[in-house]
């Protein structure tokens, strides 16, 4: 097996409604803001993007009662969006408000 793992600092800034799977799993989809600066080939670089993500059981209900605009560090691992997509989504584990 090999490594997938990814924390982000970032700011909760779309979320959807709570709602449950066929197996009645909460789950949440949303989106997360990131900005920082980063380190590469020596210098210093601007880095701004947004990431969909997912969260399901306790994170699911953590996000849902959260603020849009609130700081969170999220951690996690991306899958593909679906079956046939490229598109990849961060798939939350693990949240922590900031």
């Amino acid at each position: 097996m090999s490594d997938n793992l990814v924390v982000l600092r970032g700011r909760l800034v779309e979320r959807d409604a709570l709602r449950h799977t066929p197996a009645g799993i909460p789950i949440v989809k949303f989106r997360m803001a990131q900005q920082s600066k980063q380190a590469e080939a020596g210098t210093s670089r601007d880095v701004s993007f947004e990431i969909q993500a997912v969260a399901f059981e306790r994170e699911a209900g953590l996000l849902a009662a959260a603020p849009l605009g609130m700081e969170l560090r999220v951690t996690g691992f991306l899958d593909k969006k679906g079956r046939t997509s490229a598109t990849l989504v961060l798939h939350a584990t693990h949240i922590e408000f900031v």
